[in-house]
């Protein structure tokens, strides 16, 4: 591709690369020139336009951005992508779920060309219906052939979007004597709504590890939510210990997301169990968000998974946590 001046007269077929203004109207950034356009400029006296001109073998912004898009979509569902324009093309959420991302393909096609380029959300961040996951833009007015079908070819399935595969749930709420009770119960509920998923039953119970037990058996939903009166500080304590005695197992206990700490991740057969840490009492983002929608949508989490959380896992602090980071002023 070509970009600078040219003499009007020579530019038919070339691309605007500035707006112009004409006594009949603007011409667009982005514009193929038509003989029609170039009679106008003529008219206008403009001898000289800044365009940029496609090449042998180039492939213009809109036919680019659309050929990854597609690319990148093979394969996958819930999700649909916007007309090219101006060399962009948005993929959109149909549903709410998580999104999949094959990184080390991403980073493949952003590695590439430099005018190729992929943004999307962080990897297994929730979305809802309507949300963008992904937008692809291509920064010239065309690129080369090669550059594409090598970024194409890293592109395939890129992104997908994971949608809730479990519906119900039960919470489990053990009391202390001045505890919080069931507060949080609302903000726990909307977290599942948001995904599509039914709170069937809450069930308070006392805070000791035989009535936990009791009520951990009794569940009859593929979700279990355990969030207890007094804080979770050890494997050995009461919400991981009734899961245990149960039939259960605790697949990862603490995890490095700060809100958040605090959280358990479990199973008993069939059933997921979640023990949440107490700041999902409140609606703002913390660890167990990230983990829920993950277990929600069906996509794999292990142990290392929680891991690597860590890293970009210090998140906004939440007002009414009884022990903050910092002590106010």
């Amino acid at each position: 591709m070509k970009f600078g001046p040219v003499a009007t007269k020579y530019a038919t077929g070339c691309v605007l690369a500035h707006s112009v203004a004409l006594p009949q109207g603007r011409l667009r950034k982005g514009q193929v020139l038509d003989s029609a356009d170039i009679a106008a400029l003529q008219g206008a006296q403009i001898e000289r336009v800044i365009v940029a001109a496609l090449g042998h073998g180039d492939v213009g912004e809109d036919a680019a951005a659309d050929a990854l898009a597609d690319a990148l979509m093979l394969g996958s569902s819930g999700m649909h992508r916007s007309t090219a324009f101006t060399g962009r093309v948005n993929l959109i959420a149909d549903h709410a779920g998580v999104a999949v991302l094959d990184v080390a393909a991403l980073d493949a096609v952003n590695g590439g060309d430099p005018m190729i380029t992929v943004a999307t959300v962080p990897p297994h961040h929730q979305v809802r219906a309507g949300d963008m996951i992904a937008t692809i833009k291509i920064i010239s007015y065309g690129v080369p052939r090669p550059a594409l079908d090598t970024a194409i070819e890293a592109a395939r399935g890129a992104i997908r979007l994971a949608a809730p595969v479990l519906e119900r749930a039960t919470l489990i709420i053990t009391e202390i004597p001045g505890g919080a009770g069931d507060k949080g119960r609302a903000a726990i509920e909307d977290r599942l709504t948001a995904l599509g998923v039914t709170l069937e039953a809450v069930t308070l119970v006392p805070h000791r590890t035989e009535d936990l037990r009791a009520a951990i058996e009794a569940a009859q939903t593929p979700l279990v939510l355990v969030l207890t009166g007094s804080a979770t500080s050890d494997i050995a304590d009461v919400a991981p210990s009734a899961l245990v005695l149960a039939g259960g197992e605790i697949t990862r206990f603490g995890m490095p997301v700060d809100p958040g700490n605090l959280l358990f991740l479990g199973r008993r057969w069939a059933q997921q169990v979640i023990g949440l840490p107490g700041c999902a009492r409140s609606p703002a983002l913390n660890g167990a968000d990230w983990v829920l929608a993950r277990v929600i949508c069906g996509v794999e989490i292990s142990a290392r998974d929680i891991a690597g959380m860590g890293v970009g896992g210090l998140l906004k602090e939440i007002p009414t946590r009884p022990q903050p980071r910092r002590p106010r002023t």
